[in-house]
């Protein structure tokens, strides 16, 4: 009972933290831990900015730490062996950290339980993934009844929220030099395109700005892309540098503060942007095979094309649809794209061009500093039509009215696919269409400058259609064939 573990994974804040706040109560004394894991630091599903991001975030944590007496203690290598180490070296009897959803989280969390006391709490989500159940007790995986039936639970309040302690103390008679022998890596380092700074502060700043500026425009200006309409708290929220539910109480209070009828559906739309977080991770916890096949079994054997060279066309953002080539270039500078955008690139990669949304899903995990399993993986079954909820098979973006509607001015594309800057709005999200004449006055002479397009719209989406039939017809005579049997 005198020396706790808090084992720090996706919850670097102070403020609200639960697993914190159930080590304080439990012991005298608690031990800040971070496991550098390298089955998730060396994943092919991380990329260096989101690693870098993650860095940064710990030290802003350790110096919160060493402001209450505290500090961060780093170990490098499999969780199990190193916090049964570090038990053996500071005589701590348990361990708190909060629980996640992902398939390799709960396999490593119940290694850890197997050798070492473990208590997990609530935090990743504003609720847990058991809470919110049909009654039958049934899994939601549609998320309007999902949403209705989370509403009709008790709302988040302000007075739930957990401060953040004044002092953490840690055990004394401890070799202090032997505990922090190892550190955290200096590499990477985020590169000055990306404008998320890592911390709390950092994370409670936006969110402060976003409650003042930003919700009240929100369901106006979210879709466009040139603008700054959203909250930007996505990478805050992936390493809990902002808990879920401070940001669910923070929504509430705008919507009951509103000043109008318009200003409080747009409250109410940014909150339901954080229900469609909750309903992500719920559909992962109770479908971890969501991570490897399709959620709907009639689309789960398409016949992808996989072509490898429109495949790193579309990576590179030289697809010659503007609107897809600049969301591209802006993840590849910023490791963050604006959702519209996602949106965007996510169908035409998987109904224009087919490839597999697996391939989509696995870059996006590369690039994104807000790169998050539930999350990620949940757009990209929508927009391949396979998920949960998903886009139906047969909506196929036009991606140059996806540009001229939410990029209506050109200023997104303009900004990350500077070749097409001169060229004239008329032509700007269909540049291929430009007269020869126009072309040379732009500056931007279509194959040369910037590419074709890689695939023609109408002849993609009558592929994609049939494709899609296809499998669904396959599956229903297999479904057929073993009824019979």
């Amino acid at each position: 009972m005198m020396t706790a573990i808090w084992w720090i994974r996706r919850d670097l804040r102070l403020s609200d933290n639960q697993a914190l706040h159930a080590a304080l109560a439990h012991s005298r004394y608690v031990l800040p831990v971070f496991v550098l894991d390298p089955a998730l630091w060396n994943s092919g599903y991380t990329g260096d900015k989101r690693r870098a991001f993650l860095l940064g975030g710990l030290r802003a944590l350790d110096a919160d730490l060493r402001a209450r007496g505290s500090r961060l203690i780093v170990r490098h290598g499999s969780p199990k062996a190193e916090l049964a180490r570090l038990r053996d070296e500071t005589g701590a009897t348990t361990i708190f950290a909060e629980a996640d959803v992902s398939p390799y989280a709960r396999r490593r969390d119940a290694r850890v339980a197997a050798e070492v006391p473990l208590h997990l709490t609530g935090g990743l989500t504003i609720r847990p993934p058991e809470a919110v159940r049909k009654a039958d007790g049934g899994v939601y995986t549609v998320y309007t009844p999902y949403n209705r039936a989370w509403r009709k639970l008790p709302v988040p309040d302000v007075r739930e929220l957990l401060p953040a302690p004044e002092r953490i103390p840690l055990p004394p008679d401890i070799d202090y030099t032997r505990l922090y022998r190892e550190t955290l890596p200096d590499m990477p380092v985020l590169p000055s395109s990306v404008s998320f700074v890592p911390g709390e502060a950092e994370a409670r700043r936006r969110l402060q700005a976003f409650m003042a500026e930003g919700i009240y425009g929100y369901s106006e200006e979210r879709d466009l892309m040139a603008h700054t309409g959203t909250s930007g708290l996505s990478p805050y929220l992936r390493f809990g540098m902002l808990s879920a539910r401070q940001a669910a109480v923070a929504a509430t209070q705008a919507h009951y503060d509103a000043p109008s009828d318009a200003t409080r559906h747009s409250a109410g739309v940014w909150r339901d942007e954080l229900l469609w977080r909750e309903f992500y991770m719920n559909i992962l916890y109770h479908f971890p095979a969501v991570r490897r096949e399709s959620f709907r079994a009639n689309l789960r054997h398409l016949a992808w094309d996989n072509d490898p060279h429109t495949f790193a066309a579309w990576q590179a953002g030289r697809t010659g649809y503007p609107i897809v080539d600049a969301g591209m270039r802006q993840l590849l500078a910023t490791g963050w794209m604006h959702n519209r955008a996602r949106m965007i690139v996510a169908a035409f990669l998987t109904k224009h061009l087919l490839v597999d949304w697996r391939w989509g899903e696995r870059h996006f995990m590369q690039q994104l500093i807000d790169g998050d399993p539930a999350s990620n993986n949940g757009g990209w079954q929508w927009a391949a039509g396979t998920g949960t909820d998903a886009a139906p098979y047969f909506r196929i973006f036009n991606p140059i009215l996806q540009g001229e509607k939410y990029d209506p001015h050109g200023d997104y594309v303009r900004r990350w696919v500077p070749e097409l800057a001169r060229v004239p709005l008329a032509y700007l999200h269909k540049p291929w269409t430009m007269p020869a004449d126009v072309q040379h006055k732009a500056d931007c002479v279509i194959a040369r400058d910037y590419p074709a397009p890689i695939v023609e719209h109408g002849w993609a989406r009558q592929r994609a259609l049939a494709v899609y039939k296809a499998a669904r017809s396959v599956y229903n005579d297999t479904v057929e064939d073993n009824s019979d049997g």
